[in-house]
């Protein structure tokens, strides 16, 4: 939690294992433990941040979670998105006007219709994701539900991994409402699947891992340079 304050550290904590290990600590401790061990902690971060992410069939589990973007006139906009975890493959990223269970379970059916059926799906403990509709619709079709940790977001961290890169680009650009803000992500998934290399995936974009394409062996027929977003969203689109 590189980012949250020791009270929040220390809330979170016991959280987690007040009950289960019968363990609670205060802010005034994790602090000074911060202060002792605040090399090996940074280093412990680096290793965290280098490692690769054990391998994954592809198709086999997605990972779905919710984000948002304020607009020009303060309002806010939620935003699904549904990620192959073998991949990478941004499966959907959409600005959503409902964000009720069942327009989720319709969007899941949208991805399943043009994608297949994942074995599993992996989402945080939002209530949107454990209502009675969301867990039954889940069962109806089959599909197995695992879900992080209370205060465990890396354990769907694929999907954290996008959303990060999304926000980065997203708090740099400006929309004016949902239509608009569609349209804007209809260009990321563009980018992100077909223009930029993923580094835990050897160098290959998401759809070429989902595609069985090593970039490598094959020629592109013709390249072409691809920029969106005023040219935050830059790169080379290899059709093959």
């Amino acid at each position: 939690m590189p980012d949250s304050g020791c009270r929040q550290i220390a809330m979170t904590f016991n959280r987690l294992y007040a009950v289960k290990r019968c363990m609670t600590v205060s802010k005034s401790f994790v602090a000074n433990w911060l202060r002792r061990h605040r090399y090996e902690v940074a280093d412990l971060r680096r290793t965290w941040k280098r490692r690769a992410p054990y391998p994954v069939p592809i198709n086999r589990t997605w990972g779905v979670d919710l984000t948002g973007k304020t607009n020009v006139n303060g309002d806010l906009h939620a935003i699904l998105g549904i990620i192959d975890h073998g991949s990478r493959r941004m499966l959907t990223l959409t600005a959503l006007r409902d964000k009720s269970s069942i327009f989720l379970l319709r969007c899941l059916l949208d991805a399943i219709e043009r994608f297949g059926m994942p074995r599993f799906v992996r989402t945080d403990n939002e209530a949107v994701f454990t209502s009675r509709l969301f867990v039954l619709g889940l069962k109806f079709l089959g599909i197995g539900h695992r879900r992080s940790d209370l205060g465990c977001p890396w354990m769907n961290g694929r999907i954290e991994r996008l959303f990060g890169t999304l926000k980065e680009k997203l708090n740099q650009w400006m929309v004016a409402g949902g239509e608009e803000l569609n349209a804007a992500l209809g260009e990321f998934s563009v980018w992100y699947n077909y223009i930029r290399p993923h580094q835990h995936l050897g160098g290959q974009t998401p759809v070429e891992a989902w595609d069985g394409i090593d970039p490598y062996l094959r020629t592109p027929k013709r390249v072409q340079v691809f920029s969106a977003w005023d040219g935050l969203l830059t790169g080379f689109y290899l059709r093959r």
